[in-house]
């Protein structure tokens, strides 16, 4: 798991099957404390390892809820590599460390792309509004949507755009780009490989 805290740093925590239920919440004792946020309820969510796979579950835990990938939980998630878990303002991510050799071995491991269906509805909306600007720019050198022009298109937030954004970020392999490379590079990965095309443009 890599925990970002609210200055946008981040550490890493090993998980292990010896140890099979991890707390998650903002209590000081909790094994996973965000204790920076107020959002986050004491005992907000547990990680246990079940069948050889972690889990996630909030069970009612939290008061504001806990979304993984930009969707609400609701019971018993099985984590996969790249998985996105927000609870009140935090992020923590889900990588799998068995795999590769040094380095952030996730991606040694995660060699190729998602596929267009491994996208949930919302994060293919967000990722096409992304790439409208760039297929329809004659000099195939357009800037792709801001976030606030992928909010008016789809109507969402700015605030739920910015969710599916980091998930996507995530999957694609390029969250620790430099902010201002990364929706140049995600559009660019998209159209380059077909997860998006003209036709869905």
């Amino acid at each position: 798991m890599r925990v970002y805290d609210n200055e946008g740093r981040h550490r890493e925590l090993s998980l292990s099957p010896s140890r099979s239920r991890i707390t998650i919440g903002r209590s000081p004792k909790a094994d996973v404390s965000l204790f920076w946020d107020e959002e986050v309820s004491r005992l907000h969510a547990v990680a246990e390892y079940l069948g050889e796979q972690w889990t996630l579950l909030d069970g009612g835990l939290s008061l504001n809820g806990t979304f993984v990938n930009g969707d609400r939980l609701a019971g018993r998630h099985t984590l996969r590599p790249g998985d996105v878990m927000r609870m009140g303002s935090s992020r923590i991510t889900f990588h799998d460390f068995t795999k590769g050799v040094g380095g952030d071995r996730t991606r040694a491991a995660r060699s190729d792309l998602p596929t267009p269906s491994s996208l949930t509805p919302s994060q293919r909306s967000v990722l096409i509004a992304l790439c409208r600007p760039r297929v329809a720019g004659a000099d195939g050198f357009a800037l792709p949507a801001t976030n606030q022009q992928i909010a008016d298109e789809l109507f969402f937030s700015v605030d739920t755009v910015k969710v599916h954004l980091r998930t996507l970020f995530n999957k694609f392999g390029i969250e620790d780009l430099p902010q201002n490379q990364k929706r140049a590079r995600l559009a660019n990965l998209a159209l380059k490989h077909g997860i998006v095309s003209e036709r869905d443009i």
